[in-house]
């Protein structure tokens, strides 16, 4: 993003002072940068694990607070490299702003502790279970970061390793603090933050639908969102190819079903480039 390139060039120091310092040189070539947020964003699902510390870890417990909600795992490199960051926006806002590591190695706690104790790690972490990672989509790639807002509301959701800027400007304009002339957009959710929301959907990763007339496009969305996939995931084709933009069992199904529509061969495409580092969670034993 614009944002985060210029913001890093004028340093991390006051967020403020080099917003303004960047939006003068994105003027003069008529370019503002901007931030993005889910409008009429969803309560963020509810959970209660235990700690590493041994203390019991709450979203309930930081209403009131924006949180950072960090699925992560030692053996990710993104994840690992994104770590410093995290620790030092925790100090930075640490009244107004809590972090929550919810680690996804199953079986090795203690290898988890050992980096958390090496890397200056002064957030909570806790194993994420089976039920908390399905009730925020699966996750799929790693790092996954969701950002919920003081009313505990989930406003957006970022794949793989992002500049801190970008999380220190989002953190920023929730709290109310000067973020310069950024502007701030939001958008419907149909997919990108929970899968429950696929059936909104008007694209999806890998599926070409430019050459359907309006109506073949509705039929064909209504068929996605009604028959599910059989790759084993339990989501209907939307929210698989949501979910799993690799996964070939439902990019075959949605072209079957575009063929049908039309006549002809069905349409897919390569899903979008999005210049995100981020790795698929690690193959569960």
């Amino acid at each position: 993003m614009r944002v985060v390139n210029c913001l890093r060039r004028c340093g991390l120091g006051c967020i403020a002072g080099a917003a303004f310092v960047c939006l003068t040189a994105l003027s003069a070539f008529g370019q503002q940068p901007t931030i993005r947020f889910v409008r009429n964003p969803d309560p963020a699902p509810a959970f209660q694990l235990a700690g590493l510390d041994g203390k019991a870890v709450s979203l309930a417990d930081y209403h009131g607070k924006v949180v950072l909600l960090n699925f992560w795992a030692t053996w990710c490199g993104p994840c690992r490299a994104e770590v410093p960051d995290l620790v030092e926006l925790q100090k930075r806002y640490k009244d107004q702003l809590q972090i929550i590591g919810l680690a996804v190695d199953d079986d090795d706690e203690d290898a988890i502790k050992k980096f958390a104790a090496e890397s200056g790690i002064n957030y909570p972490i806790a194993i994420a279970s089976d039920e908390v990672r399905l009730q925020y989509g699966g996750i799929p790639a790693l790092p996954t970061c969701f950002v919920v807002n003081a009313d505990g509301r989930v406003v957006q959701k970022h794949e793989g390793l992002r500049d801190p800027v970008l999380y220190e400007v989002e953190i920023r304009s929730l709290l109310g603090l000067p973020i310069g002339n950024i502007r701030v957009e939001t958008f419907e959710d149909t997919g990108q933050i929970f899968l429950t929301h696929a059936d909104r959907a008007s694209e999806l990763p890998g599926v070409d639908l430019s050459k359907l007339t309006a109506e073949q496009k509705t039929a064909a969305l209504r068929k996605f969102n009604a028959e599910m996939c059989t790759c084993g995931c339990g989501y209907t084709l939307a929210q698989c190819r949501v979910l799993d933009r690799n996964c070939s069992v439902s990019k075959e199904a949605t072209s079957k079903i575009i063929a049908a529509l039309t006549g002809g061969k069905g349409a897919t495409g390569d899903a979008p480039t999005t210049g995100k580092a981020a790795v698929r969670e690690k193959p569960r034993e």
